[in-house]
C-alpha cells in the first residue's frame, strides 16, 4: 500500500527511570497509511517509546512531532484528540461497564459528530462481529480474546489517524492470537497508519511494511521484513 505525508516523527528521544536509561536517542517515522513495527526483547524500550509518544511519559531530551508540529510533553488526552489512539498492554478496560458503554467512552475521547461516531461503530462491528453480539455484557466477563477485541474497538471509536498496538496478542491462546492478527491485517488493508509493538518478530513482519528493532533504547535496525 502506498504511503503519504509524514504523520509522526520521533527524533533523538531520551528517557530514564531513576537513573536507568530507557531510551537513548530513539527515532521513529510513520507516514499516512504506513504499518510500522517496533520490536525488541524485554527491556529494549518499546513500551517506553510509545508511552512517550502518547504523553504518558515525559522525555528528558528529543522531540515528538505530529504533522510537523512538536507535541513533546503534551498530556495523553491532548495527544488522543490529535488523532493518536493507543491500545495499551493489559487492555485497560472498564470491567464493570458493558461492551457498548466501553465503546461509547472511546468515542468521547475525541470530539467527533454523530455521523463519524456511527461510521466508527459500523467499522468496529465489521471487524469484530462478536462484540455486536455482546453489547450488554460486562467487559470483565469477556474472554481474553474478546477483551482484546474490545480494547482495539474502543481505540477505533476515536476515529484515529494513527493506531498504536502494544503487545496485542500477549497471553492469548494460539488460535485467538491468529484471529487478532487477522483483524490487524484488516485494519492494515483499510489504510489506517499503525504502529505495532511486539516481541513476535515473525508475526509482526508478516503484516508490516517497515520494521524497527530497539536494543537498550536505541534503534539498531530499520528495514523491511525480508531485510
Amino acid at each position: 500500500m502506498s504511503t503519504g505525508d509524514t504523520l509522526l516523527e520521533v527524533r533523538d528521544l531520551e528517557l530514564a527511570y531513576d537513573g536507568t536509561v530507557a531510551l537513548d536517542g530513539a527515532r521513529l517515522l510513520v507516514r499516512e497509511g504506513e504499518f510500522v513495527s517496533v520490536v525488541g526483547a524485554n527491556g529494549a524500550g518499546k513500551t517506553s517509546l510509545i508511552r512517550a509518544i502518547a504523553g504518558m511519559l515525559t522525555p528528558r531530551g528529543g522531540r515528538v512531532s505530529w504533522r510537523g508540529t512538536e507535541i513533546t510533553g503534551r498530556k495523553p488526552w491532548q495527544v488522543c484528540a490529535l488523532g493518536i489512539a493507543q491500545v495499551a498492554e493489559g487492555r485497560q478496560l472498564f470491567a464493570a461497564l458493558s461492551v457498548a458503554e466501553n465503546l461509547r467512552l472511546g468515542a468521547t475521547a475525541r470530539r467527533t459528530g454523530p455521523a463519524a461516531r456511527a461510521a466508527a461503530m459500523r467499522r468496529v462491528f465489521a471487524l469484530f462481529p462478536r462484540l455486536a453480539e455482546r453489547l450488554t455484557q460486562r467487559a470483565g466477563t469477556l474472554s481474553g480474546g474478546e477483551q482484546q477485541m474490545l480494547a482495539i474497538g474502543r481505540a477505533l471509536m476515536t476515529n484515529p489517524e494513527l493506531l498504536i498496538l502494544d503487545e496485542a496478542t500477549e497471553g492469548l491462546a494460539l488460535l485467538v492470537a491468529r484471529e487478532i492478527w487477522r483483524i490487524i491485517r484488516g485494519i492494515r488493508d483499510g489504510g489506517m497508519a499503525t504502529i505495532i509493538v511486539d516481541k513476535n518478530h515473525a508475526a509482526v513482519t508478516a503484516v508490516t511494511s517497515r520494521n524497527i528493532i530497539l536494543v537498550k533504547g536505541r534503534v539498531v535496525f530499520e528495514g523491511s521484513g525480508d531485510e
